[in-house]
């Protein structure tokens, strides 16, 4: 599963675009993402780039101008997280495969 501060209907639109085979939950407010310390906001600078481009977050976003870090966690039968990348560098995220074989492993 994913969860995401985006509201349902951009995230049934990603779902049905991509195909995805999994459930993407809805994190309002970002009460998921804060509480992992994963949430940081947007300067005013990339705002406005981002408003240039176009993207309004505050109408996607349940947390207006706020993004979740990019992260991967596997919890074991116990709920232990057992595996967690995240990087603050939205382009690196590890390889599905890698992280399908860290929770066949548990």
């Amino acid at each position: 599963m994913a969860i995401s501060p985006e509201k349902p209907e951009h995230t049934a639109e990603l779902v049905a675009a991509h195909k995805l085979p999994f459930e993407i939950l809805f994190d309002e407010g970002a009460r998921v993402g804060k509480q992992f310390g994963l949430m940081f906001t947007l300067p005013d600078d990339l705002v406005t780039v981002y408003r240039g481009f176009g993207i309004d977050l505050d109408e996607s976003n349940s947390s207006g101008w706020t993004l979740p870090v990019p992260a991967r966690y596997v919890f074991d039968s116990e709920g232990i997280a057992r595996h967690v990348d995240a990087d603050t560098d939205y382009t690196v995220r590890p390889e599905p495969t890698a992280t399908l074989e860290i929770a066949r492993g548990l």
